[in-house]
């Protein structure tokens, strides 16, 4: 049965009416509501056939139709207008980042708030992955004899810093020593890339310092390892209950079940270097089944035309998609900008 002209224009009232209402469609409803120049009995076969189709379903015995995921999915894909944000709107996103925020961890909690607030959906942000970020500088500060606090900073402006044993007869001259050759031959390497022949380097500079050397190394691997997987930040977690559809106590516990495994989370929120755009999964397109009542939509952010990470929002099937899009786009836009610029 083909998919003409009509039935396009009914199935995107119905989506457009259910995303608005939250109840199940009639087709009295959608001849009072929606200008189609057809009678109800014809919008009522018209539903019909798009429910045969797969792109309607009825629940219970109620009289209206709710969208299918493939009714979602054709919306999305072929019959969605996007919408554009206003200039205010805009102007009001860049303002959030405009704020001084010295570390990236700031920057992408900043952001998840932000795509929580304006959505009122929930908004996950995936981190820049530690190991694969670039080496800008470490620096060690003697705290007391034989104590020192090692500060990693990433160019991305992770920091990471450790309290560390140092030789009780080390001063500050010596850890900046240190500090100076690792900073010398590690800049603008990316962890995991660092190699033999870079170390070997180093510790021929470092000859009398070895022991010292030794135990920074250590902590510098100890702490990629522990940093290999990208940092997950939510933001408006709640919002999600707020919806309709979740009102059920055992979709309540699935959802809030989900949103504290943060292996899971992460897997959602996967990318890959080529990746860029928007990304839409719906309903039961999504890999976990206790999310297959949502959508995700997600898009990969950049620092100097690199992937980093990627942010999303996770929101109910009847999410409204046009206005979901269009501000992750623009966020992700800004996110990018801002993270390039040094913020």
């Amino acid at each position: 049965m083909p998919m003409d002209e009509r039935k396009h224009r009914v199935l995107q009232a119905i989506i457009q009416d259910y995303i608005t209402t939250a109840e199940p469609v009639g087709s009295r409803s959608i001849a009072r509501k929606y200008d189609l120049g057809v009678s109800p009995a014809t919008i009522r076969n018209e539903m019909a056939d798009l429910e045969e189709m797969g792109y309607l379903e009825q629940p219970y015995t109620s009289a209206g139709r709710v969208p299918s995921d493939k009714g979602y999915r054709f919306y999305v894909d072929c019959i969605m207008e996007k919408d554009q944000l206003s200039e205010a709107e805009e102007n009001f996103i860049k303002m959030q980042f405009a704020k001084k925020m010295e570390e990236i961890e700031e920057v992408i909690k900043k952001t998840s708030d932000l795509l929580s607030q304006l959505t009122q959906y929930t908004a996950l942000v995936l981190g820049p992955n530690l190991s694969s970020s670039i080496f800008r500088y470490v620096q060690m500060s003697l705290i007391e004899t034989g104590k020192a606090l090692l500060v990693i900073v990433t160019q991305t402006g992770s920091v990471k810093h450790k309290i560390m044993d140092v030789p009780a007869n080390f001063s500050q001259k010596d850890l900046n020593k240190v500090s100076m050759v690792l900073n010398s031959k590690l800049k603008g390497i990316a962890f995991e890339k660092v190699k033999k022949s870079v170390l070997d380097e180093i510790y021929n500079e470092l000859i009398k310092e070895k022991i010292l050397l030794e135990t920074v190394l250590e902590i510098l691997n100890n702490t990629l390892n522990n940093s290999n997987t990208e940092n997950i930040f939510l933001g408006g977690t709640l919002n999600i209950l707020n919806q309709p559809e979740f009102r059920d106590v055992e979709k309540i516990k699935s959802i809030l079940g989900i949103l504290e495994e943060k292996d899971i989370l992460r897997k959602l929120m996967q990318y890959n270097d080529k990746m860029d755009g928007i990304t839409v999964k719906i309903g039961e397109e999504n890999p976990f089944e206790e999310v297959r009542n949502c959508s995700l939509i997600t898009a990969t952010y950049h620092m100097n035309g690199e992937v980093v990470g990627s942010i999303g929002i996770l929101g109910p099937t009847r999410m409204k998609y046009s206005k979901t899009i269009a501000l992750v786009e623009y966020i992700t836009q800004v996110l990018s900008n801002t993270l390039s610029n040094g913020k």
